[in-house]
This record gives C-alpha cells, structure tokens and sequence, in this order.
C-alpha cells in the first residue's frame, strides 16, 4: 500500500486538513505531520538555528498517523520523510489551503512551499488550495478525480474544451490546484496546463495604524481586491469558476 505524507500551513485542526486525509485513504496509508499552529504566508522557509518539537496527536480521521510539528510546513516535510515515517513516502500532498495559492501569491505560500520541500527531496507532490470562504462543494466533488488522476498517472478528462492529462509532476515539478468556492452548479469544470498568472487577487498597500514614540510608525497591510488575469492562466480559470491545475517548478 502507498504512503501518503500529508501536511499543510494553517495548522493541524484545519477542516481542510481533515478533510484531504479523509479522502487520500482511498489511496494508502496516511501520515499527517502538520504545523502545531497557523504558518500561512512562510513560503519555502526551514528552522536551522533552533529545535523543532514532534508530538502524536489525535485525529479526527480513522487509521491516520498524526503529528504536530512545531516548525514551519516545509520542516514538516522534512521531519515526517527524514525521522517520523519508518519509510520514505510514494507522495505527498499540501493542504487543503484555506484561500487560493495562484499567480504572484504563490511564492508566498506555505502550502506550495511545503510541497516544493517534497519535490526537492525526491517526492511527488500536490499542493491543494481552495477559495477562503465556507463553500466546499467543487473541491469535495473533485477532490477524488483529481487525486486519483495524481496517483494513478493516467486518468484524463475534458472539461470547456481543454483535455485534462494526468496530474503526476515531472521531476524538479510540482502539481498546484486550486478549486473554486462557487456552488458546484456554477462550476464549469477542470482546466488542466494552466500557466502561472503574473497578476494578483490583493493589490497590497500598508495604512498608518498609529504613531509610536521615537518617530516610529505602526502600518497595516490592506488588500484591494482584483480579478485581472490573463487567459490560460491559474488566476483567470478560477475567476471563471474552472478548477485549475497546473505545475510549479523547483529551483533544483
């Protein structure tokens, strides 16, 4: 049976989490080693100048070896395939992210960044992201095609015209989904091959909050949301409510 190492960036009681472990039991034996805390937003980063603590926890899904981890997504990885795991996993997967990890916000993300570690480390990998919102019908009706298209290699399909090949990365590659929060009538498929959008969802700017002494100045990120994409990219397939899977490249 193939193991399945699993983890995510927004902690280990996140529903998305859960619910991705629940469905990878359909595919082997799993193994959760996830941030004890929320580690949105810590991209690619490692712990190298202090210790990191493991511990079993429960979980809420039958038959999955579960550990909190201190550090951040990408040194879950390496803990679980390198000290938790008593072997090296078939593949591994990230998330479900809570909030899409397309176009610019992608090299910002811990979810991708933990499945970069893998694909470094000789794994294949998938990361998984959904829409921030309480909506999960497209990812809990797609979720299954799109995992065993990843483990089986050889699945496809055709969804707006576009023939959707299968979803194992080359090497030095990874898989990045991300699945619309829209309800699942007005979901118009998969759209496979995507290409990294250049854009973004916030255009980022920072507000004074307040001044402090010495002249200093506290500021606040604020977001003005957009939704300019360009065609066949990962950002505009999830405006027009596709889900979208592409591949990302390692720096390896």
């Amino acid at each position: 049976m193939p193991a399945i190492l699993i983890t995510n960036d927004d902690g280990m009681k996140a529903d998305g989490l859960i619910r991705l472990a629940e469905a990878a039991r359909a595919f082997g034996e799993v193994w959760v080693v996830a941030p004890a805390i929320q580690r949105s937003a810590a991209s690619h980063s490692i712990t190298l100048h202090s210790h990191i603590d493991v511990f079993p926890v429960d979980f809420p899904v039958e038959g999955v070896h579960a550990f909190a981890c201190s550090g951040t997504p990408a040194d879950c990885v390496r803990v679980g395939t390198l000290s938790i795991m008593p072997e090296k996993p078939d593949a591994v997967l990230s998330g479900i992210n809570y909030g899409y990890n397309v176009a610019s916000d992608i090299q910002y993300s811990a979810t991708v960044g933990a499945a970069l570690e893998a694909a470094f480390q000789g794994f294949p990998a998938m990361a998984l992201s959904e829409d921030a919102s309480a909506c999960h019908e497209v990812t809990d009706a797609f979720l299954g095609t799109v995992l065993k298209s990843f483990f089986e290699s050889g699945s496809a399909g055709r969804s707006g015209g576009d023939t959707v090949k299968h979803y194992m990365p080359s090497e030095g590659m990874i898989v990045n989904v991300n699945f619309p929060g829209c309800p699942l009538a007005d979901c118009r498929g998969i759209l496979g091959d995507r290409k990294i959008s250049r854009g973004m969802f916030y255009r980022d700017q920072y507000e004074k909050v307040c001044s402090l002494e010495d002249g200093g100045v506290r500021l606040m990120v604020k977001g003005i949301y957009n939704e300019d994409a360009e065609e066949g990219t990962d950002f505009k397939a999830v405006v027009d409510r596709y889900v979208s899977v592409g591949s990302v490249r390692n720096v390896r």
